[in-house]
């Protein structure tokens, strides 16, 4: 990977960026298309970023339907040209006794991992407020349906439904254009959620944020487009844009934030 590239983007973020980059490289080697596992925001714009290097090579995305945030890319030649199909996407609706019990998306996506199944074979986990569904890769489909029983303690099935049938969730998000002295995970969970400093760094320190549904206990990691922040109790907040530097030193950026408070 040119270390020109390479630079603008984070230590972790370095091993999905070689592989992207190997990807690129196979699809222009082999002459076909190749499907990727789902993928974040994040990832999403790093993927562009490297596709576009490459000549005669393009890209396109899906998630399943079209408000999804989680999705499968597919790079390919020129001479490819892609349907949803292609993109190997099932859904799933979640059978559970809602008259008695509740899930929450922590509840659904933690069940799923504790049965074995990596994060990005599970695309968005989207609800109405009281229907539940989750997008998975077809090829695990089968693996998923047979492996997940139970959501924490409650009994569940799921149904595999046809595309027609997914829910399409509102945009409860507020966007929010703001300054902000640093790039900081405490700045930024500081500014968006109205809390103080000390109190932003307690909840990084104390497990209950996530980077990209990651855990990170680093305050002082400097963020970047497309990175979701999730709070536990509080919400999250997605970085849409940085635009640079005001008079007085203070980082313009643009976010969205989903605030469970409000």
């Amino acid at each position: 990977m040119d270390s020109n590239v390479s630079q603008h983007y984070r230590p972790d973020e370095l091993p999905f960026l070689e592989s992207i980059d190997s990807l690129s490289g196979r699809v222009e080697n082999e002459y076909r298309p190749i499907l990727t596992n789902f993928l974040n925001p994040r990832q999403l714009y790093i993927l562009e970023t490297i596709v576009n290097r490459y000549d005669g090579i393009t890209f396109k995305t899906f998630g399943g339907f079209a408000e999804a945030e989680m999705k499968r890319a597919i790079a390919f030649p020129e001479y490819f040209t892609p349907t949803d199909n292609d993109f190997n996407i099932t859904a799933f609706q979640i059978d559970y006794p809602s008259k008695f019990a509740t899930l929450s998306h922590g509840q659904i996506l933690g069940s799923i991992m504790g049965a074995g199944i990596d994060r990005d074979v599970i695309g968005d986990i989207i609800t109405d407020g009281l229907n539940w569904q989750f997008m998975c890769e077809s090829e695990m489909a089968d693996y998923v349906h047979a492996q997940v029983d139970k959501i924490g303690k409650i009994k569940v099935k799921l149904k595999e439904i046809d595309p027609e049938r997914i829910i399409h969730p509102t945009d409860e998000s507020e966007e929010v254009t703001t300054t902000v002295s640093s790039r900081r995970v405490d700045t930024l969970v500081s500014d968006g959620f109205h809390i103080s400093r000390h109190h932003a760094k307690e909840l990084v320190d104390g497990g209950q944020v996530r980077i990209n549904w990651v855990t990170s206990d680093l305050p002082d990691l400097e963020l970047s487009i497309k990175d979701i922040v999730s709070v536990r109790g509080f919400g999250r907040i997605v970085i849409r844009d940085i635009l640079g530097m005001t008079k007085k030193d203070k980082i313009r950026i643009v976010i969205d934030v989903y605030n469970r408070n409000k």
